[in-house]
């Protein structure tokens, strides 16, 4: 496991020079283990059967999924074409009744569980996990490391759409904020109100 002090570098966005100068402060994080970490497994793809990403079920969160993922897209992109690149799904409530207790990825799953799991006139305890770090070791393995009960979401890329995928990675990932402005404002009209952060 590599632990990761919030977001690291967009490499969609900085420069070699920007890299290079970063160098010497990625070393004194995680960083520098990271890139080793991708170098080797650049070298053994097929000894490691899967790196997963795991960061909080938050708009944060997702941006350094993001972030990582871009990573691995432009410095290994091996490892997500022969699909060793995986997304953990982490809960984001925990719903509790009684001796009774059960997890929600997100609000529409939060509320086909009240409906499924507990009793129409249940009073059923509501708690939102703030991050991973809230979580005790028991609940963090029970719901996002143990094999037997953890969602995983494969990192792939269509394999007849490659220039349909560097492309939006660019305009969202590289170093044109107007790019991103004009990506948003194309898809704005396609968000929905529950899957806005504000």
């Amino acid at each position: 496991m590599l632990p990761l002090r919030g977001k690291i570098l967009n490499v969609a966005s900085a420069g070699k020079d920007k890299l290079t100068a970063n160098a010497a402060a990625l070393r004194s994080d995680a960083g520098d283990r990271l890139r080793h970490a991708a170098r080797i497994t650049a070298k053994r793809i097929c000894a490691i059967p899967r790196i997963i990403i795991m960061t909080d079920a938050d708009v944060d969160g997702a941006h350094i999924a993001s972030l990582l993922i871009t990573f691995f897209y432009r410095q290994t992109p091996r490892l997500i074409d022969e699909g060793h690149l995986y997304l953990a799904v982490p809960p984001l409530y925990r719903l509790t009744h009684g001796s009774k207790t059960v997890y929600a990825r997100d609000d529409a799953h939060k509320d086909a569980l009240l409906k499924s799991e507990f009793n129409a006139n249940a009073k059923v305890e509501v708690g939102r996990f703030k991050g991973l770090g809230e979580m005790m070791p028991a609940q963090l393995k029970e719901t996002t490391m143990d094999p037997a009960k953890r969602t995983l979401l494969r990192v792939v890329l269509l394999a007849d759409d490659r220039e349909g995928t560097a492309d939006p990675v660019e305009r969202l990932m590289g170093t044109k904020a107007e790019a991103r402005f004009a990506f948003i404002s194309d898809k704005a009209e396609f968000a929905s109100d529950d899957l806005l952060d504000v």
